[in-house]
């Protein structure tokens, strides 16, 4: 049975960026040093093309409450690339000391490789922008605390780049957990992988972390923002590959909680991972199954009626999903002062914390 009409009624609400569960309490204030004006474009750059999702930057170009007005790229070889991609077409390309002197400068995405995010948002944070901050949140948790304590200080804005979070899927199964309509949870399941090329898997294996550094913290994120910050967790890094690359490539990480357990599971050689892609959250009175995560669609069964939504087995479609859209919209609601963000500081944290356990990592380097 598919609930149609309901389903592309709160699709598109949560395409606006209406969240379903607020965490924050507070609402980031426009004025200070961040400030360039409550009426007008809010004026942002970029730090960085060398992160795999970069070209994000696209998303804030096309929005007519953003003014993009600058890109940096220190790497030669990296910029000379960029400038041939219609992303950062006619942009001013500058130092990082220009970007973070334009006046009126609000918000910075900060996009670099992942060895350079933390250095470069904790620049940002002491010039007292706002900042999009790719994920993860680097290696060290001392850093990425130290950038969430400045930026509280400050009110400023820390988004992450975590790509699901304003997923319609995402957002309507928040939702339905906030409506109290799975009742309690007990067990969520999640799986992100694909097929990385020996070039991607030799860049990917300089980091320790392995694919839970590079793609389980997206659901790692998800995982937290269901079930708080987990009180055990227990990583398995595998390298399971013939290539001999010390890519941690397979990997799975249990986390518990007093009342439930959850698995994310993530790798580098599934074939077509795209399509099974998923995210299943099951409660005492019902399941929410999100499969494939980038093109939504949704199993739901329920143990009674709820609002247009019948008991039983229902699925679910979406409109399609843009990356991104919705994390710029967000951003500027936010910047503004027009609402709270609905990932506060205490998350973030509790999600760096997360993802470094899941693959095995320290936690005071």
């Amino acid at each position: 049975m598919t609930n149609q009409n309901t389903n592309r009624r709160e699709a598109l609400q949560s395409l606006g960026g209406a969240l379903a569960v607020p965490l924050a309490v507070g609402v980031f204030s426009s004025s200070g040093n961040a400030a360039g004006g409550s009426g007008g474009k809010i004026k942002i750059g970029q730090i960085g093309v060398g992160h795999a999702h970069a070209s994000k930057l696209s998303a804030f170009r096309e929005s007519a409450e953003f003014e993009v007005v600058g890109i940096v790229e220190e790497d030669p070889r990296l910029r000379e690339r960029a400038q041939t991609d219609a992303v950062y077409r006619d942009l001013k390309w500058m130092t990082t000391e220009q970007l973070l002197n334009v006046p009126g400068l609000q918000a910075v995405l900060v996009e670099t490789r992942v060895c350079d995010l933390l250095n470069n948002a904790e620049m940002c944070i002491k010039a007292g922008k706002h900042i999009h901050l790719d994920k993860p949140a680097g290696e060290s948790l001392p850093q990425f605390k130290r950038i969430l304590d400045s930026a509280a200080k400050q009110k400023l804005l820390v988004q992450m780049g975590y790509m699901y979070r304003y997923n319609p899927a995402v957002v309507l199964m928040r939702s339905f957990l906030k409506k109290g309509w799975l009742g309690d949870v007990f067990e969520v399941h999640t799986v992100m992988s694909k097929v990385v090329d020996p070039a991607g898997r030799r860049e990917l294996a300089e980091y320790a972390g392995g694919m839970m550094f590079e793609l389980g913290c997206h659901i790692v994120d998800q995982v937290v923002g269901v079930l708080g910050k987990p009180t055990k967790v227990t990583p398995f890094p595998r390298h399971s590959s013939s290539l001999d690359d010390r890519l941690v490539d397979n990997m799975l990480a249990v986390l518990e909680t007093p009342k439930a357990t959850a698995t994310v599971r993530t790798s580098a050689m599934e074939v077509d991972g795209f399509e099974r892609r998923l995210l299943v959250v099951c409660g005492t009175e019902g399941t929410f199954h999100i499969q494939p995560l980038d093109n939504p669609s949704a199993r739901v069964t329920l143990s009674k009626p709820r609002d247009s939504y019948p008991k039983g087995y229902q699925d679910i479609k979406f409109p399609k999903y843009v990356r991104y859209v919705d994390d710029a919209a967000d951003m500027a609601r936010i910047i503004r002062g027009e609402k709270p963000t609905d990932f506060p500081y205490e998350h973030d944290l509790a999600v760096q914390t997360t993802v470094l356990q899941a693959c095995g990592l320290p936690l005071d380097k």
